[in-house]
């Protein structure tokens, strides 16, 4: 039978795998953004947010303050909090304070369904492993595409920075395809990080990110409030 922990290893490995992919392209974007590549895996190590680094990544380029990184990131990654506080519903005994700080570090969207979908109670030691291992390979994803990032031709490195891009689209359209308010807030979120792009170009990108995440939320909670119509098929 199985320690929790080499099962928690065992259930991390394809999130290590698709983290792997996903952060090559981060770690590409930060060397291309003037960043060294240990200071591209210290901020994967540190911070396990793809969305938040690559926000992140934009201000540090346009020369950003402090004070809007740090809003910046407050709202790309509150969600994360939600999810540890339901996940910490299915927390055996075992988790005192010290542990519990110990795993909110590595909680994910990847990690929260893969931890939230197990039968029972979850051990620390479950835990450990599930964050450890996609730890790993996101961090490792990081060195390998800010070192390649640093010798490959520009077209080539171009090419394959996009794929950050790629998975922030691919997990929206699905449940974009299914539900009317889902492709509402992503829409209305896009338009208006154009807008701020080429038209009001003085504010600074990470504003531009808040703005535009603040507004397509409030747009979304006041047009689709509760599950009703933004649970509607699109092809109804």
């Amino acid at each position: 039978m199985k320690s929790p922990f080499t099962k928690g290893l065992l259930d991390g490995i394809p999130i290590a795998l698709g983290y792997l992919s996903v952060s090559f392209g981060f770690g590409i974007l930060a060397v291309r953004s003037g960043l060294t590549a240990f200071a591209s895996v210290m901020i994967s190590l540190t911070n396990l947010t793809s969305a938040g680094q690559a926000a992140g990544i934009a201000i540090i380029a346009a020369g950003g303050s402090y004070f809007e990184m740090a809003l910046t990131q407050l709202v790309i990654n509150l969600r994360y909090g939600l999810m540890s506080i339901s996940l910490s519903q299915k927390l055996d005994d075992t988790f005192n304070t010290p542990r519990r700080l110990l795993i909110a570090y590595g909680i994910t969207d990847e990690i929260f369904a893969v931890a939230s979908a197990q039968k029972g109670l979850l051990t620390a030691r479950y835990m450990y492993g599930l964050i450890s291992v996609s730890t790993l390979g996101w961090c490792l994803g990081t060195f390998l595409g800010a070192s390649a990032g640093q010798f490959l031709p520009a077209s080539l490195t171009n090419a394959m920075g996009i794929v950050l891009y790629a998975m922030f689209i691919a997990i929206v359209i699905p449940p974009a395809k299914k539900s009317r308010g889902v492709l509402a807030v992503a829409v209305t979120a896009a338009v208006c990080s154009l807008i701020f792009r080429y038209l009001l170009p003085q504010v600074t990108g990470g504003f531009a990110i808040i703005f535009s995440a603040v507004i397509a939320a409030v747009m979304g909670a006041l047009v689709f409030p509760e599950s009703g119509e933004a649970g509607e098929e699109l092809s109804e």
